[in-house]
């Protein structure tokens, strides 16, 4: 049951218009967040938004390419002057890779295409947020990764390379982000049934999906600042236990897991 308990903030979800971004904004509406909503849809948007405002949220919705920088400038101005201070980003909006096709027979354009929205898309809005979360000394940024970041992949080499990179650049920005008191995580749903999953042929015949209401549950919580203590790492809501990882959360720092490193073949090798 929802209970108020983010209040007097303000997040900015991105592929707010349908799926787990749909999804992931109402479920912050309705704990009293005020929302703006990004996407390329504007019908789909403002579906979303009278489902938010059934929750008594504030909210405006923001036509946009994630992909074009000054657009997303103009639009965090936007919601700076109409909603107030963005106290949390969720980076939502991405595409998967339009063929399960060895990287050799890809379509160069649209592999392109799905780099820029998964990894150029994360990087305008956090390159425009981020100065005033840094400023104020507080904020949380939570990007939308996948397992295809952590393995490869050889039918979708476009997605998994951008998840990748995003997981990258993540770690990279950690420490620094830290001692301004900002948290950023990335965050893998799993595979839940939406309109990108069901057109990837690897689940055609996919009969058990993951729980889309315990993935909101999940980032409603990260929201609150449960998983704060995991700052810069990589969590999976489908197949971690979440209360252990929190448990574990200082050994996890200590030994720099859930991150991007690369693995020695022993102890000899001059990279360990």
């Amino acid at each position: 049951m929802p209970t108020g308990s983010l209040a007097g903030q303000v997040a900015m979800v991105t592929g707010a218009g349908r799926g787990i971004g749909r999804e992931i904004a109402i479920g912050l509406a309705a704990e009293g967040m005020s929302v703006c909503l990004l996407g390329r849809t504007h019908e789909t948007l403002i579906d979303t938004l009278k489902e938010c405002a059934r929750h008594g949220s504030r909210g405006i919705a923001l036509t946009v390419d994630v992909t074009r920088f000054g657009a997303v400038h103009d639009c965090v101005r936007t919601i700076k002057r109409d909603l107030g201070p963005i106290d949390l980003l969720v980076n939502n909006a991405g595409q998967i890779d339009r063929a399960e096709v060895p990287f050799w027979e890809t379509e160069p354009g649209n592999w392109w295409q799905v780099v820029e929205t998964n990894l150029r898309g994360p990087f305008n809005t956090m390159r425009c947020v981020l100065p005033d979360m840094v400023e104020r000394g507080r904020g949380r940024v939570l990007n939308l990764n996948s397992g295809f970041a952590l393995r490869p992949d050889g039918d979708y080499t476009a997605y998994a390379t951008s998840k990748g990179a995003l997981l990258q650049l993540s770690d990279n920005m950690a420490d620094s982000l830290a001692a301004h008191g900002v948290v950023v995580l990335d965050i893998s749903p799993g595979a839940v049934a939406t309109d990108m999953t069901a057109g990837m042929p690897m689940f055609k015949d996919m009969k058990t999906w993951g729980s889309i209401p315990y993935v909101v549950a999940v980032m409603v919580d990260a929201a609150r600042g449960r998983f704060d203590a995991l700052h810069g790492r990589f969590i999976h809501v489908d197949r971690d236990n979440l209360e252990k990882l929190v448990a574990r959360a200082e050994e996890i720092r200590a030994t720099d897991a859930r991150t991007l490193r690369l693995r020695p073949y022993g102890p000899d090798d001059p990279l360990a």
